[in-house]
């Protein structure tokens, strides 16, 4: 009787293990209820700006340093309204955009082979990957004045600043994620005919994809950087009037609250762009992955 009791124990045990394992492999796709999500994701940053507004104003009032060096915020949100009502708020936003998103595209274009040529090849790493990390490390802003000497004052010098900024970070990005895909699927792809382009398609690029995608996420922070510092340094009535130009026009004019226009508008399509584009990658390779329980 005892024995039947143990077989029956374990049985259970057994049993209850294997449930256990399967809860762990099941992904669960169920949509987040929207109060959770407002009360995660939206409640935290709104806080957070609060708190900085409230921080800012009390510094104001406290007058810790003349209202030219730090305007209040009420006097950025005049800024504010001056531009919308003149009709050049989003002006100032989409000339840079466009600018970034098409410099990015650019530096994708050329990023995505080179990394998988440095990758791939010995000989080609042993040359160019040295070269890529020291650009990668390399200021921006140092890329302007050559760019302006070769280019003039126009929309190529700024995306060759975009370039010369980007396309390392995302060729050592994929390079990265490359070098973490285990032997044996590249093995078990070359055996199932898997090689050349249809190898990079099917195994590399998918293998590599969690380190591809955080080059890219470091190449559009370099070139949104890269762009900023095109803008400020070099100015034209050609070029028209980015938000690098904006933040100089404001540095100019002595006006801290164009100033603080200026960084406030950056710091706001930097965020948009990665809640917009990067983020929802990321959690789709995740969930793909079964990396993410609840989206």
């Amino acid at each position: 009787m005892a024995s039947t009791d143990t077989t029956a124990k374990d049985g259970n045990d057994l049993a209850g293990l294997e449930a256990g394992l399967d809860a762990l492999d099941t992904v669960q796709t169920s949509r987040t209820p929207l109060r959770e999500t407002l009360v995660r994701k939206v409640l935290p940053p709104v806080t957070a700006v609060a708190l900085v507004l409230v921080v800012w104003q009390l510094l104001v009032w406290a007058e810790v340093t003349p209202a030219y060096k730090l305007p209040a915020p009420s006097a950025v949100w005049d800024e504010v309204r001056t531009a919308w009502l003149q009709g050049t708020l989003l002006d100032y936003i989409w000339t840079s955009v466009s600018r970034g998103l098409l410099g990015f595209l650019f530096a994708l274009a050329i990023g995505t082979p080179l990394g998988l040529l440095v990758a791939r090849v010995k000989f080609v790493r042993a040359a160019i990957g040295p070269i890529l990390s020291g650009l990668q490390s390399l200021p921006s802003v140092a890329w302007v004045p050559p760019a302006v000497l070769w280019l003039g004052l126009n929309n190529s010098m700024m995306y060759a600043v975009i370039l010369l900024g980007a396309v390392p970070s995302i060729a050592n990005g994929l390079v990265a994620g490359i070098d973490q895909i285990p032997p044996l699927f590249l093995r078990a792809g070359r055996t199932l005919g898997a090689t050349g382009l249809k190898g990079a398609w099917h195994i590399v690029m998918p293998g590599a994809l969690p380190g591809y995608l955080a080059g890219l996420k470091q190449g559009w922070a370099f070139s949104w950087r890269s762009l900023m510092a095109a803008e400020i340094i070099a100015s034209s009535p050609d070029l028209g009037v980015g938000l690098g130009q904006l933040l100089e026009n404001g540095r100019n004019n002595a006006s801290m609250s164009q100033v603080f226009l200026a960084i406030f508008l950056i710091l706001l399509v930097g965020i948009a762009i990665d809640l917009l584009i990067f983020s929802p990658l990321e959690r789709r390779v995740l969930r793909s992955r079964g990396l993410l329980v609840k989206s």
